[in-house]
């Protein structure tokens, strides 16, 4: 039984239907689009999208060729990214463009990323001029700044209007955006000085000067600021909107906090994936794209695999002498390797978050350095006691614990001086990290167990 509540007159399914998925199948298959049709308005958008998400690509093919059946804006603007691109392949241009002037423009650009470039024009030109100028301008500058995730659709007066002008003014323009929570305040050049609340407004007498109930504190987004700041800004100082201005600070667009959440949830999948050497993969991706993506990654730890074997290799000798020391191998590098991934999950985070800055940065390293002493005791308290039970070998227990605190402290260290330094060449630490840091864990635990068991079979 799933749970339903209305929202603006649109049901909203918390737990996903399967048997309607076949519903929809079957109606898809007898070309029943009216059926389809009305199922989605009485939905949610992102209830529909879900629909259309979790059928196969040949049944979604189908339902978007099936005649007098249009997809709505709002719920083509709900799919992932990855289906968004597939059926746009399947739309004739007239529908992409119907589609885009039905959005807001924040919404309308991220779709037209996903156009081809060899569509993108013909779009475009199709346009009407307003909307045209607005999508070129948003396009021109990189994929993950500002202008790329802000609204062009925004409230904003003069600043000498009274209240009683600006209520007559949202009354009667057809062009603001559906929903808005502040109203920004703009000079004679059309720079933001300040902002009010909507409900302000509403709770003060019309004969009032906007200007005598403006909050002048507010921060303005540069055009070209990387969405990711503006989320750590959003989130710092609990923003609900925010100006968007250009190179000479004048007024072009404004930031939701809806936008935003998209976006810190967009990086936070996207550091966890690169983190595993996935990047950018949907649930929905086929099994090539998949297999692609995640070729290079496996490529690239195969040669670190060979890399820490070689370090073995170079104490076959102290093998042969001790055997048992393959058998405990393992567990070193294997503490190593998560306690290294630990620390780098963390440090990744802080980075992305601006948490970790210059003048903390040596405190951090410190701290890192303790813990790994820390652990690094306490493991090896623990490992040696289990040697010693096992094997009965005070000189195997003595060699596991100091192997074991050098492996934790240098992963330790490692875990957050790699993704720092990463950083500062301009390499994304969530891509590269972790292959680094395995690596150097790897052959560090195998290094200090066999060198330390070298040293102890000279004794």
């Amino acid at each position: 039984m799933s749970l339903v509540k209305k929202i603006k007159d649109k049901k909203v399914n918390f737990e996903f239907n399967k048997e309607y998925i076949k519903v929809v199948t079957s109606k898809i298959a007898n070309n029943d689009a009216l059926f389809i049709t009305n199922s989605f308005k009485e939905m949610h958008p992102a209830d529909a999208a879900d629909i259309i998400e979790h059928l196969n690509q040949s049944d979604r093919e189908s339902l978007i060729k099936l005649n007098n059946f249009n997809i709505d804006p709002e719920v083509f603007v709900e799919l992932n990214e990855s289906i968004q691109t597939e059926i746009i392949t399947y739309l004739s241009s007239d529908s992409i463009v119907s589609i885009l002037t039905n959005l807001e423009s924040d919404d309308a650009i991220s779709i037209l990323e996903n156009v081809p470039e060899e569509e993108k024009n013909t779009i475009l030109s199709s346009l009407p001029p307003k909307d045209r100028f607005a999508l070129l301008e948003s396009l021109s500058y990189p994929e993950d700044t500002a202008a790329r995730i802000m609204q062009r659709e925004f409230t904003a007066i003069p600043s000498n209007w009274s209240v009683g002008q600006t209520i007559d003014y949202l009354r009667e323009n057809k062009d603001l955006p559906e929903e808005f929570l502040e109203i920004f305040i703009i000079n004679e050049e059309f720079k933001p000085i300040g902002t009010v609340p909507s409900s302000r407004v509403l709770t003060t007498s019309r004969d009032t000067k906007m200007l005598s109930i403006m909050s002048e504190s507010q921060l303005l987004i540069p055009v070209d600021m990387d969405k990711e700041e503006v989320g750590n800004l959003f989130e710092n100082y609990n923003l609900n909107s925010a100006a968007v201005v250009d190179k000479n600070n004048k007024l072009v667009g404004m930031i939701m906090s809806d936008d935003v959440l998209t976006v810190l949830k967009e990086e936070a999948e996207e550091d966890a994936l690169r983190l595993a050497g996935v990047g950018d993969e949907e649930i929905t991706d086929g099994v090539i794209t998949k297999t692609r993506r995640r070729f290079n990654w496996l490529l690239l730890n195969l040669f670190t695999a060979f890399l820490a074997t070689w370090c073995i290799s170079l104490f076959g000798a102290t093998i042969e002498q001790m055997v048992v020391l393959a058998f405990l191998m393992p567990i070193v590098a294997s503490m190593g390797g998560n306690a290294g991934m630990q620390t780098l999950a963390v440090t990744v985070r802080t980075i992305a978050t601006n948490d970790l800055t210059e003048n903390n940065f040596s405190s951090n390293v410190l701290k890192e350095f303790t813990i790994g002493i820390l652990n690094g005791i306490i493991f090896a308290a623990i490992s040696a006691f289990v040697v010693q039970i096992w094997f009965q070998d005070n000189t195997l227990s003595i060699i596991i614990s100091i192997s074991m605190i050098l492996t934790m402290i240098i992963a330790g260290l490692f875990g957050i001086l790699v993704p720092v330094t990463l950083k500062k060449v301009n390499i994304d630490p969530a891509i590269a990290s972790s292959v680094f840091v395995t690596t150097i864990t790897d052959v560090i635990g195998f290094v200090s167990f066999l060198g330390v068991g070298a040293y102890f079979l000279q004794i």
